[in-house]
């Protein structure tokens, strides 16, 4: 691996205009595609095999041209102080409002509030609901424009109007907050390289790869159905991978010139040492996305595997194009200790031979071992005391800032007609194998009229064949309260025993069913997924360490940062605490794909520091140190690289906290606090603790394992002997590799 590396990294920097014109002309192809493609269409989103799925592809089958999965919106009227929905004036506004809308080339129907019943008991709110033909991701910016200005005329004849429901999905925006993350991300570059050139071939190339991967995506949104969501992820994730792969070539290139090598065989042995801890990162990161897919939700299976692609992205352009910028650099490039002249290079430096940052507090913690490693444990343990309470649910209007029309609806609706009028349930009766299909439909109504925690039951709705039926269930509670979750299980429970009585099937469905079931398979999944990556990627740390505690330790470590991760986002997100920094409106239940998103790409991140440190602290062992010499060798090298690569990272993340998109908000706030936890207590403490405590032992491996695991040399002790020669023909030799 080291020697491929090796001869690609020199090859790179020789045929530089090659390799740079290539990337370029990937970034342009990309660019003109994304261009060129047709829009994104309707983002669906399914989860086989949950009831809520199975009703909801019932009723595409039972009822054709009802568009069950067209958008909706509530325009919600409240009238003045002192009037009510019922008089002759408002109501002839109203009815204005409904035929304006009905105008729409998009609108499939739109139900008159006093013909429906859906004026509230005081007569202080009424709504009208509109469907429509296409989805809100579908719908043209005309519709929606329609149905804002229907709903300002009703404003301007003295009525107060907002708008609930799908119909106004707009595509995220993440703020200016990530133009921040970005600007930090290169102040600390230039502190790190100690030149303004050096810091920026990071972001360059960052950049270039975040470009072409969320250029790829825009341009196969519409056919592979990809929702605006992963390409926000994808350059969030590849952005800060991008810049930190970047980072530990270019900073190895810059310590290969330190001793003496000529700058192509620096860049060369940059991309052979440091590059094989790219690949390596890189794939963990890239098994912990694709294996996404495990949890079978189509829409996180994309998101995982779109993120991966970028990953892989940046990986590619790490190991090419930074040692082709290098070749560009030539001695502007400084060795490592060097600053510019523009940066104080050339000052005599005031304790001449003193050891760095990074050699100081390893030396501290391999003299301090189990103190160290009981006040890590200790606090991370204190940090992950909330993810005991953590409640999973998917975000509604109630979620929404007040600032929006979509939940100042929702909060109207809830005054006149109470917080279950958010979440309706929508129970489908399939009487095609039943007797008496009319008596079945009955008896579920009857029977859930009898539970608790039930205000409104609808009467049944059955299709033109008579055979199925759909009834309207209003619960007493918020759509994302625990109680509402129990009347769903009831329901269930009741159908169970109307199945056997009738032979007719009874199935809940709607949006608060659907988020009930996504969280459950969500909760399934969890443990099988954490095996699957976490086991993959141990295997592949073993062939990377040639150990089998090292690996052990790197996952134990991960488990304990991801669990703190997750008890600061309770605390932020559920719990309220300092909610107002974050700019969180609204506190609730934690998104349902937080807990295994944050699994999967934490994990990945984690591994790349593990990778990057630890291979520097083994290079030392095999080179012949002694184990604890070897961990302060690893941070004399590694600490200050890693450190500025996991600000960076934290940066980039906590950039999207600015997100109008809550689930982008919390996931950008959760990896950034689980950056923070695992490089700085996990892998700047515990593990040197851990290696320091297990001495040799850590490198221990038994002799038929050895024997049959590959040498990927990742270290690149190969190199020594290649280094000291000059290649001409290395293209040849790269070429037969």
């Amino acid at each position: 691996m080291a020697t491929f590396l090796y001869k690609l990294g020199r090859l790179a920097f020789r045929r530089r205009h090659f390799v740079a014109l290539i990337w370029v002309a990937l970034l342009t192809l990309a660019g003109v595609g994304a261009a060129s493609a047709p829009p994104a269409g309707s983002t669906s989103f399914s989860i086989p095999g949950t009831e809520a799925q199975k009703a909801f592809d019932l009723l595409e089958q039972r009822y054709p041209g009802m568009s069950a999965d067209g958008a909706t919106a509530r325009v919600v009227f409240k009238a003045p102080d002192g009037g009510k929905m019922t008089d002759k004036a408002n109501k002839a506004t109203v009815r204005e409002t409904v035929k304006e809308l009905r105008s729409g080339s998009e609108v499939a129907s739109v139900a008159d509030p006093y013909a429906g019943h859906a004026v509230s008991k005081d007569g202080s709110v009424a709504y009208a609901s509109v469907k429509y033909k296409v989805s809100g991701m579908e719908l043209e910016d005309s519709a929606k424009d329609a149905l804002k200005d229907a709903a300002q005329d009703a404003r301007d004849a003295g009525l107060t109007v907002e708008i609930g429901g799908d119909a106004l999905t707009a595509t995220p925006e993440t703020g200016s907050s990530e133009v921040i993350g970005i600007a930090i991300a290169a102040v600390v570059l230039v502190i790190t390289f100690g030149s303004l050139l050096a810091a920026g071939f990071p972001l360059l190339t960052a950049i270039i790869g975040v470009g072409i991967g969320v250029s790829t995506i825009s341009a196969l949104a519409s056919a592979l159905d990809l929702g605006s969501t992963t390409s926000i992820l994808a350059s969030m994730i590849g952005l800060a991978v991008g810049i930190d792969y970047a980072l530990f070539i270019v900073s190895r290139y810059r310590a290969e010139l330190a001793e003496g090598r000529e700058r192509e065989d620096a860049a060369g042995r940059a991309v052979g040492t440091a590059g094989s801890a790219v690949v390596f990162a890189g794939l963990t990161v890239v098994i912990a996305l694709v294996g996404l897919s495990v949890v079978n939700i189509p829409m996180l299976t994309k998101m995982g595997v779109a993120a991966a692609g970028t990953v892989a992205v940046a990986v590619l352009i790490a190991l090419t194009l930074i040692p082709a910028l290098l070749g560009y650099a030539g001695r502007r490039i400084k060795p490592a200790g060097e600053k510019s002249r523009l940066l104080g290079g050339g000052r005599t430096p005031k304790k001449p031979g003193r050891p760095n940052m990074g050699t100081r507090w390893a030396s501290f913690v391999v003299r301090r071992p189990v103190a160290v490693l009981l006040l890590g444990v200790i606090g991370l343990g204190a940090a992950a005391i909330p993810a005991a309470s953590l409640e999973l649910g998917l975000p509604d209007d109630g979620s929404q800032p007040v600032s929006t029309t979509q939940r100042r609806a929702y909060d109207l609706l809830s005054e006149g007609f109470g917080p279950g009028f958010n979440g309706p349930l929508m129970v489908v009766v399939d009487a095609k194998d039943s007797d008496h299909p009319k008596t079945a439909f009955t008896k579920v109504g009857d029977e859930i009229k009898g539970l608790k925690d039930v205000v409104t039951v609808t009467p049944a709705t059955p299709n033109k064949t008579g055979d199925t039926a759909t009834i309207t269930v209003i619960p007493d509670s918020k759509p994302s309260s625990a109680t509402t979750e129990d009347l769903v299980h009831a329901i269930r429970d009741k159908g169970a025993d109307i199945t056997s009585a009738t032979d007719a099937t009874v199935l809940v469905t709607g949006s608060t069913a659907m988020n009930i079931d996504v969280s459950q398979k969500l909760n399934d999944a969890l443990l099988p997924y954490l095996a699957l990556v976490v086991g993959l990627a141990f295997l592949l740390l073993i062939v990377v360490f040639r150990s089998i505690l090292v690996p052990l330790k790197a996952a134990l470590g991960f488990l304990l940062s991801v669990t703190a991760a997750l008890g600061a986002v309770v605390a932020v997100f559920q719990w309220g605490w300092l909610s107002g920094l974050m700019n969180v409106e609204e506190t609730g239940p934690v998104m349902s794909m937080m807990p295994i998103f944050m699994v999967g790409v934490v994990f990945g991140l984690a591994m790349d520091y593990e990778v990057f440190l630890v291979t520097r602290m083994r290079e030392a062992f095999v080179h012949g140190e002694r184990p604890q010499q070897a961990v302060v060798t690893g941070f004399k090298h590694g600490a200050r690289v890693v450190t500025a690569a996991a600000v960076i990272m934290m940066a980039v993340f906590s950039g999207f906290i600015g997100s109008s998109e809550a689930m982008v908000k919390m996931i950008g706030f959760g990896l950034a606090v689980a950056v923070l936890f695992d490089a700085f207590v996990v892998r700047m403490a515990i593990v040197p603790a851990v290696l320091s405590l297990l001495g040799k032992r850590a490198w221990w491996l038994p002799k038929w394992l050895d024997r049959v695991l590959p040498n990927v040399d990742v270290e690149g002790d190969g190199l020594r002997t290649d280094a000291d020669r000059r290649d001409p023909d290395g293209e040849k030799e790269l070429v037969r590799a």
